[in-house]
């Protein structure tokens, strides 16, 4: 369905239920057991109203370490795992967690309770499990793997040759080691792939020819390529794992001694799917102020501003976003002769939609229209949400900084760290959708490798265009002329 001039989206009032299920905001699971429940009166872990809201980072980490009649609920298990690395690094939780085991092993040993030892040990193999599953990536660290490999060797000593326990270590050590190989192997794919080439553009009145292949020679329908921007998008964002974006709150959190660092790798991600819309924009700019006439730039704009709106209509709104953008860098958004040729109604809509007033409320609302209808799916079409990647990056940001790790008693503020949690999983479920439209390798080989003009080539296509018209515009175009010149 188009969106037409004077549409939006559904303005419903939508209570997300958790994804993470029904103890994302820590309410204890019936039948899981309520280890550390009672400890909440000694003040080791704090509890209200079932929910865990508080606790020391040693009562937290006996939290995670199932008993013989306890085992951890699973969304505790992905928030603390998740969370801790702003406090401890992986390998060394790790370590504790190993301690933990063996002072129950132990315990179990003394009592001869052979059964209830083989019970233990399948528990924490499973605990290893969801661990190795959810965050592959901490065991790339030599520490990490040597902490798993302990941990695991004494947990099989319980078991029989051939027994369950081993079986289930064994199954585990080799999934882990496909999705480590797995991820290197997208990473040094990752590395030889071209940026997109940047383009000196034109040196004066030496413009491209207008027969120059531009995207309009490669596609003409906007449907189709917000149907390859949205393949892109979903190809790129899956690279992008939770610990990943834990990086934001563990980079920038400089008061706690004991956090994470972590390695400048894990932003790679990150940073490349923040340049994917840094190089969309700019390509845009370019598409635009490389075109000879007028007519021609007229039909661009109007293009784009289609493609845009295509965008919104599939839940792409980081493209959308980043198209936007590009045409409202100075070197387009000056070309005023331009644009009064521009059926503007639509992209009126479009950034009415991308207002940043009321903190982007108008965007919030499409964003939940959107998650609600992909919440409710038949279709994988349905499915899709991609949220402006910068916007969600700020909202992390903001609740890290709102909130404070700590608590006057010293207890870490896991109220705090359920809802980063829940978002940042709300956000890898967006993720793993599977893309319903046919990949056009043409059409993506020009999105990706097509050569944009820098900033400065962008704005000297804008005044050869259009000529100044300001005395500032004119100081500009002047010094921009003289650098050429000099640089000639």
């Amino acid at each position: 369905m188009f969106l037409e001039p004077q549409e939006t989206m559904p303005q419903t009032s939508v209570v997300f239920s958790s994804i993470l299920g029904p103890s994302c905001s820590g309410q204890v699971q019936p039948g899981m057991g309520e280890r550390g429940a009672g400890a909440g009166g000694s003040g080791d872990l704090i509890f209200q109203d079932g929910r865990l809201i508080s606790g020391s980072l040693e009562a937290l980490m006996e939290h995670l370490v199932p008993t013989v009649d306890y085992y951890p609920d699973r969304t505790y298990i992905f928030t603390f795992l998740l969370s801790s690395r702003v406090f401890i690094p992986p390998h060394d939780l790790l370590a504790r967690v190993g301690q933990i085991c063996l002072e129950q092993r132990q315990q179990l040993q003394a009592g001869s309770e052979k059964v209830k030892l083989k019970s233990f040990s399948a528990k924490i193999v499973q605990l290893l499990k969801e661990w190795t599953e959810a965050f592959p990536y901490d065991f790339q660290d030599e520490k990490a793997m040597a902490e798993l490999k302990t941990i695991t060797h004494r947990v099989a000593q319980c078991d029989e040759e051939n027994g369950t326990v081993k079986k289930a270590i064994t199954q585990m050590t080799q999934s882990l080691l496909l999705s480590l190989a797995a991820r290197s192997q997208l990473q040094e794919l990752r590395e030889k792939l071209r940026s997109p080439a940047v383009d000196k553009g034109p040196v004066l009145k030496a413009k491209p020819p207008a027969a120059q292949k531009d995207i309009l020679g490669v596609c003409c329908d906007p449907l189709v390529l917000a149907q390859q921007l949205t393949h892109i998008e979903l190809e790129r964002v899956s690279s992008i794992h939770p610990e990943d974006l834990m990086q934001i709150v563990s980079h920038m959190d400089s008061r706690d001694k004991h956090r994470c660092r972590g390695d400048l790798t894990k932003t790679y991600s990150l940073e490349a799917y923040d340049n994917w819309f840094n190089c969309l924009s700019m390509l845009v700019a370019t598409e635009v102020c490389r075109v000879v006439k007028k007519k021609h730039r007229t039909r661009m704009l109007e293009f784009f501003i289609d493609v845009a709106r295509e965008c919104f209509n599939i839940g792409n709104f980081n493209s959308m976003m980043a198209i936007i953008s590009g045409m409202n860098l100075s070197p387009v958004a000056r070309l005023k002769k331009t644009w009064s040729k521009v059926k503007t109604a639509k992209f009126d809509v479009l950034e009415h939609h991308m207002d940043p007033s009321s903190n982007f409320c108008n965007y919030r609302t499409a964003l939940q229209g959107a998650t609600q209808r992909s919440q409710m799916a038949n279709s994988s079409r349905e499915k899709i949400v991609i949220p402006v990647f910068n916007l969600f990056v700020k909202d992390i940001y903001f609740l890290h900084k709102i909130h404070t790790n700590h608590l006057p008693n010293g207890h870490i503020n896991f109220k705090k760290f359920w809802e980063i949690s829940r978002q940042i999983h709300e956000f890898m479920t967006w993720t793993q959708v599977e893309c319903p439209f046919e990949k056009d390798k043409k059409i993506q080989s020009y999105l990706l490798t097509a050569p944009i003009y820098s900033e400065e080539a962008l704005f000297i296509a804008s005044f050869e265009s259009e000529g100044p018209e300001n005395h500032m515009e004119k100081d500009s175009w002047k010094t921009l002329r003289t650098t050429l010149l000099n640089r000639a």
